[in-house]
């Protein structure tokens, strides 16, 4: 995968397909691959016109993983997204970021409006502005010396999916522990791009969508149906859903 700088850190990317760019920014113990790649996103995209920019943000897939905690606030890795656009020449993208990747994708848009032209948070409602209230389990799980043992349902999920994907725990460990940091409500009232926040039915981690589109200047409220958080990523409906978006606010 090609690689650019970011803070110090080499961080790794791909670009598919032509037209209007949309930036794909991953979740948390995932990758631009398992996240985009995998679940047919990038098929989805080019297929329908735009070009495609998967990155693995920091800590994650082929990129650098420090395990200093205080390399891993949303600031700093949106700060790594703005640095790829850079990078790529690129003055104005749509973003499409799910669970972390959503959190990372509203400090972009807010610290930089002027870069984004719109965004689809996916996996995140309200627990943009209430923090994630399991993230301390999340840790302990993958700091566990193994998976048996492990009761809490949410920590053994994580853990059974780095297992799955070959991440590195102790670098997740130390992303948990900050990239969770809560967005304050009166700076998403002043995320003044349009936003699609997008949730599963069944998600019980990302908090409900609709008053978080509420919030937003330019949002709008779509829950997935049927679907919980690890199984909302890939989903048709979701994908017609940020296409729709796309088509009348991307232009």
């Amino acid at each position: 995968m090609p690689q650019f700088t970011s803070d110090g850190l080499n961080l790794a990317y791909q670009s598919f397909g032509d037209g209007l760019p949309v930036l794909c920014i991953h979740g948390f113990a995932s990758s631009g691959k398992v996240n985009w790649i995998d679940t047919g996103w990038v098929e989805t995209l080019t297929a329908a016109g735009y070009r495609a920019i998967i990155l693995d943000n920091r800590g994650h897939g082929d990129s650098d993983k420090p395990y200093d905690p205080e390399r891993y606030y949303p600031q700093q890795m949106a700060d790594d997204a703005l640095a790829l656009l850079d990078h790529l020449g690129i003055e104005r993208v749509a973003i499409l970021g799910y669970s972390m990747g959503a959190r990372i994708s509203a400090f972009l848009a807010y610290e930089h409006p002027e870069r984004v032209a719109c965004a689809i948070f996916g996996g995140m409602g309200m627990n943009l502005i209430n923090g994630l209230s399991d993230g301390n389990d999340i840790i302990a799980g993958l700091r566990a010396p193994a998976l048996a043992g492990l009761t809490h349902p949410t920590a053994r999920q994580f853990r059974i999916f780095a297992e799955h994907t070959g991440a590195d725990r102790e670098a997740l460990a130390a992303c948990m522990e900050t990239s969770r940091q809560p967005m304050a409500r009166a700076d998403v009232r002043r995320i003044d791009v349009p936003v699609l926040v997008a949730v599963g039915e069944a998600d019980d981690m990302a908090g409900s969508p609709e008053p978080l589109a509420e919030l937003l200047p330019q949002g709008e409220a779509f829950t997935i149906p049927k679907r919980d958080h690890m199984r909302a990523t890939g989903d048709k409906a979701f994908k017609a859903a940020a296409l729709a978006f796309l088509g009348k606010t991307f232009a």
